[in-house]
């Protein structure tokens, strides 16, 4: 059913937005945050990369991208530990001012094309050849090296006092550490992957568009739990796997939809129910015990009767 193109184009989006889910993971999960910055953040990582790249630099182009979303992430941190503001408010003011900002970068100008600019991906087209899949040897390097620094990073002092902050903010701050700054170290560092992986997408499509980070969230939350449902919820190694894992999953997924002739439209739809089937797939088993269980029971009655 899958030809060898749709297979790699599957893999290299899937480990692309891997990223996103494992910002999801380290804000959503780690600090229980429910972080809304990450549409905004990601057309910014795309916006900053891909005026980077028509400059001539690309590379530089993904360093700038992850400083601008660790940025984006001080404001939403700033807002919620500092002026007040609810988290979930904090992330859409963030993501309301940034549509602005991402216009900005990229001239005013609605997309930015880069279809004769110099990027990564053409860089190890040079190095690799176009025998070897070279897009996906990019994509999975960055996603695996940001995969290792996170869980590295997760390992250290800081990274512990950070999950400890998402376990039991009032425990942390008996212990004398400021959760202010633990909750702005980590959105910091969640926001700069997210904006990475809009980098990354940005040269890999040679185009960064103003709308591409609609729906951000729920396509990171639906890798992430659909990594989860499959991986369980293990060590940190595993958790990491299973949102680069339900990533590429949910990218075979909307391949499938695809090749069913779904229409494009309906795609955001689909990811919205599978984030909704995935929620709540453990009440939906308990229901279904209880369930059967009932009709158990009313069977052995009527045994009893008869």
């Amino acid at each position: 059913m899958f030809t060898s193109a749709i297979v790699l184009s599957a893999l290299e989006l899937g480990f692309i937005y891997a990223l996103v889910a494992m910002a999801l993971f380290l804000s959503f999960r780690v600090l229980n945050i429910a972080d809304m910055t990450t549409d905004g953040t990601f057309v910014l990582g795309c916006a900053v990369s891909a005026t980077a790249a028509v400059a001539g630099h690309p590379v530089l182009g993904l360093f700038l991208a992850m400083l601008a979303g660790s940025c984006a992430g001080f404001v939403t941190a700033f807002l919620q530990t500092r002026m007040g503001v609810p988290s979930i408010l904090a992330g859409i003011i963030t993501n309301t001012g940034l549509y602005t900002v991402n216009l900005a970068v990229m001239g005013f100008s609605s997309n930015v094309p880069m279809l004769k600019t110099e990027t990564i991906f053409t860089a190890a087209k040079e190095l690799f050849g176009e025998n070897l899949p070279y897009k996906l040897i990019v994509a999975a390097a960055i996603t695996v090296l940001v995969c290792v620094l996170l869980i590295a990073f997760l390992g250290t002092r800081l990274g512990l006092s950070i999950r400890a902050t998402g376990d039991n903010p009032d425990m942390v701050r008996a212990s004398s550490i400021n959760t202010a700054f633990t909750v702005t170290v980590g959105l910091c560092i969640s926001n700069a992957m997210t904006a990475l992986s809009g980098a990354v997408l940005a040269q890999y499509q040679k185009s960064a568009d103003i709308n591409l980070g609609t729906g951000m969230v729920v396509i990171g939350l639906a890798s992430l739990i659909i990594g989860e449902t499959l991986l369980g919820r293990g060590g940190m190694w595993t958790k990491a796997a299973a949102a680069v894992a339900g990533s590429v999953i949910y990218r075979f997924i909307i391949a499938f939809a695809l090749r069913a002739n779904v229409p494009s439209e309906c795609l955001k739809l689909i990811s919205a129910i599978i984030v909704a089937l995935a929620i709540s797939a453990p009440a939906i088993k308990k229901n279904a015990a209880m369930v059967r269980r009932r009709r158990a029971a009313h069977k052995g009655r009527g045994r009893t009767h008869a």
